[in-house]
């Protein structure tokens, strides 16, 4: 916010740019995502966020959306990996390019409040420790799990795929699900590349036991820019 305070020509640019979205209106993804670059006029490289408002329950476990996607172009960050192994598998995490790797150490240290890692991933037998600190890395949405191919034997394959830029997606209480698709310096090609593989991924990912409207609504934005909402007749029958 702080951006818009600043003096002269960034300050009239930005209202300019947040003028020209209309709040009440439903865009193509081509034209979202050009309104959210051209707003994004902060001093820093802005993430671009997507919001998806799905017609499920996610109190029932059979209406839980949930998986990890690969985008194309990554997430334009460093992403940080932490492996919970032993043994071999330790190793292969090391050789692959994870930032942590360790068992009871790791778990240690996230007790005593370290949590500088963006990617938690751990071999099936760790998951009975990694249980302890279950509460601390859940809140944080760390927390390893088959659905999002973050508890697995084969490490090497998902450090990688982690640090190429694999998101990973839950959907929220309110039936919202949020996920960033790249920063705002990426060129509109990229970004709604990035998009369809991540909208592609949560229409595969509709339960069967979903009723109606399954896209209520989409919405896109930057760190500091406002909501741009897309028409979601724009994916036709996949709604």
């Amino acid at each position: 916010m702080g951006g818009e305070r600043r003096m002269g020509k960034l300050s009239k640019r930005t209202r300019t740019a947040r003028e020209a979205v209309d709040r009440h209106k439903l865009y193509t993804v081509e034209e979202a995502l050009s309104k959210v670059k051209a707003a994004a006029t902060a001093k820093f490289d802005e993430t671009v966020d997507v919001a998806v408002k799905l017609g499920v329950n996610p109190k029932h476990a059979d209406q839980m959306v949930r998986g990890a996607v690969p985008l194309p172009h990554g997430l334009g960050k460093v992403i940080r990996v932490l492996v919970f192994a032993t043994g071999e598998k330790e190793k292969e995490a090391q050789e692959a390019g994870a930032d942590f790797v360790g068992a009871e150490d790791l778990i240690e240290k996230i007790q005593g409040g370290w949590l500088e890692f963006d990617t938690a991933i751990a071999i099936p037998p760790m998951m009975a420790k990694v249980g302890k600190i279950g509460k601390i890395l859940g809140t944080r949405g760390l927390m390893p799990n088959p659905k999002t191919g973050t508890v697995t034997l084969d490490v090497a394959n998902a450090v990688k795929q982690a640090k190429a830029g694999k998101v990973q997606y839950r959907v929220e209480k309110a039936g919202i699900v949020h996920a960033p698709i790249g920063k705002a310096s990426f060129d509109a090609k990229k970004l709604q590349d990035n998009f369809d593989a991540l909208l592609e991924a949560i229409i595969k990912a509709k339960p069967a036991s979903a009723k109606g409207t399954y896209l209520k609504g989409v919405c896109v934005s930057s760190t500091m820019g406002p909501g741009v909402k897309i028409d979601p007749q724009v994916f036709g029958g996949k709604n």
